[in-house]
């Protein structure tokens, strides 16, 4: 008999928690949560900065406390009466990825970071995680947020940025946002952004399951005008004044295209429909960055464009690892003995769930690559390590900007991605 009344008491909860409505928690706002993580390469520090609530939640209403990729970092809500958690999502950042270059191992630096989540009916529980390249947390901390405090400041309710709405989804109340937002270009230039927008969301459609899935996506283009046109590139001392004080050289790597200013990029946003990022850069010179979850970033002007924002998008929203691989630079970030969260690569730790079933059988490993007979199988040189680390196909969008597609593995991660926010 205590046998049913424990199973009941599972069951009851397990179909509570697969029932949990949006508005019993949450209202239609957004609380933006600032961070800044500070430390080196064997030292994390997390400390709340401020709180801000804006108009409109445009993130997911369904399966609130699951997540769609593991990430880097877990940021989770719990109902401070109950302790359940109601909603959870995932990320990575520029902080953790520098903790791995030579300069984390000689000073301590901080780093800007923004969260968004549900505005809460109720006072919550607020805890965020850093993960390592074990998957093993090594930082976290909670806070408690109180919907009622006076001091979450308001934001987003007037001078909101001008935008321009590019794409409606067939379903607002159930789609994805994403906000192209200007950097580089000054009022004057706002035509030529707009236009770019155009070509970037072409290009993205062009492109499978994107493409038959398009009309899942609600898209804006944001116009934030620079002061002065162009990016930063510090390597040649040319310094600009631009709405997101984005640059080049990013941890020295010239090609490297960031912004470290997440606070600015999301005041400008405070407002627009948006959950999904994607900053278009005004300039010619190559380069460019994605990051889980925070954004994607990208040159405009280059013969590569389309390839580049695209690729960058395959990170910051589906969480996609590269799958090139350096000759000479090798950077530890995937140890052998432990499988990648990233659905497109593995170390073989945990092969079972990755593309095991579309392997055939007696497939030698590595998979040779055969001119003429791609097919899938696991093809060494990936996540940036020429040996231990394996890719699907032999080519694939994220793995050079020539190949046209990304590869079936790429396809069905991303499919379940987008069917995770709109079904």
């Amino acid at each position: 008999m205590k046998r049913f009344f424990l199973f009941l008491f599972l069951f009851t909860t397990f179909c509570a928690a697969e029932a949990q409505v949006f508005s019993d928690y949450f209202e239609e706002r957004t609380l933006r949560i600032d961070y800044t993580f500070a430390g080196d390469a064997t030292h994390q520090v997390i400390a709340l900065d401020q709180l801000s609530q804006m108009p409109g939640w445009y993130g997911k209403h369904k399966r609130l406390a699951e997540l769609p990729v593991e990430g880097n970092g877990q940021i989770s809500v719990r109902c401070h009466r109950t302790g359940e958690v109601i909603y959870r999502n995932s990320f990575s950042t520029l902080f953790q990825e520098w903790q791995s270059y030579p300069e984390a191992e000689q000073v301590w630096k901080s780093f800007e970071n923004v969260f968004l989540v549900p505005m809460p009916k109720d006072t919550v529980d607020i805890t965020i995680d850093l993960r390592n390249n074990r998957r093993e947390v090594t930082s976290t901390m909670t806070h408690q947020v109180v919907p009622g405090d006076i001091l979450i400041r308001h934001i987003g309710e007037n001078d909101v940025t001008p935008y321009t709405v590019v794409q409606e989804a067939a379903d607002p109340s159930h789609c994805i946002h994403i906000a192209y937002l200007a950097e580089g270009y000054t009022e004057e230039e706002m035509d030529v952004f707009l236009k770019d927008v155009n070509i970037a969301v072409e290009a993205l459609f062009a492109h499978d399951p994107f493409k038959s899935m398009r009309s899942r996506f609600n898209i804006v283009a944001v116009q934030a005008p620079s002061a002065e046109s162009g990016t930063s590139e510090p390597s040649k001392g040319i310094w600009r004044n631009t709405a997101l004080k984005s640059h080049f050289d990013t941890f020295y790597s010239n090609r490297y295209l960031t912004t470290l200013h997440l606070k600015t990029m999301h005041d400008w946003l405070a407002g627009t429909p948006y959950e999904h990022i994607i900053v278009l850069v005004n300039t010619s010179e190559y380069g460019g960055g994605g990051i889980l979850n925070s954004y994607n970033l990208s040159m405009t002007h280059h013969e590569m464009f389309r390839p580049v924002v695209v690729h960058e998008f395959g990170h910051s929203f589906a969480g996609l690892a590269d799958e090139y691989a350096y000759d000479q630079e090798q950077i530890p970030m995937y140890p052998h003995d432990v499988e990648p969260w990233e659905p497109n690569i593995t170390t073989l730790a945990d092969f079972s769930k990755k593309w095991q079933s579309m392997v055939a059988k007696g497939t030698p490993i590595p998979t040779p690559i055969k001119a003429g007979k791609e097919r899938a199988g696991l093809y060494e040189g990936a996540g940036y390590s020429l040996k231990g680390v394996y890719r699907a196909y032999p080519d694939c969008r994220m793995r050079t900007n020539e190949n046209p597609e990304f590869c079936e593995v790429c396809k069905q991660a991303i499919s379940r991605l987008i069917d995770f926010y709109t079904k």
